[in-house]
């Protein structure tokens, strides 16, 4: 699938970039995307009706990220509006590999959107207590497989 499309059942997030965010030039900072990453898949945590606190507080269970893949490909400038992004890529029994993307609306790109950053994100589902990975429960995994 082109970098450009998106799966209907795919999730965004709005975000909006302030000066915090962004180097003296008034360009995005680097590290800033992985917090814009981070807020999406918790928007969508959020949204499923799963806020992060009660997961660990009812379930034991959080989410830690193993490794993520980013690539940087336009700059993202102060007062900018994003759109940030996820849909499942790969759903094994304790992990899930999402792809993500951070774009902004452009009238002049062909789909509509200017791609400014993707990455591929591989979670895994941890007890919290032991700090070992733990399978997704299945009420939880059924929310994923929506993303795919």
């Amino acid at each position: 699938m082109p970098a450009h499309e998106q799966k209907p059942n795919a999730f965004t997030w709005p975000v909006r970039v302030y000066y915090a965010d962004t180097d003296a030039g008034g360009v995005v900072y680097h590290a800033t995307y992985l917090d814009f990453l981070e807020r999406c898949r918790t928007e969508w945590l959020r949204q499923i009706g799963h806020d992060q606190r009660d997961l660990v507080r009812d379930h034991n269970l959080v989410f830690v990220v193993r490794n993520i893949n980013i690539d940087y490909l336009r700059p993202a400038h102060l007062d900018d509006l994003l759109e940030v992004g996820l849909e499942v890529d790969k759903l094994g029994r304790s992990q899930v590999v999402f792809r993500q993307h951070v774009r902004r609306a452009d009238p002049d790109a062909p789909s509509g959107w200017l791609e400014l950053a993707t990455a591929t994100v591989q979670i895994v589902c941890v007890d919290f207590a032991k700090m070992k990975s733990i399978p997704i429960p299945d009420w939880l995994r059924a929310k994923f497989e929506t993303l795919q």
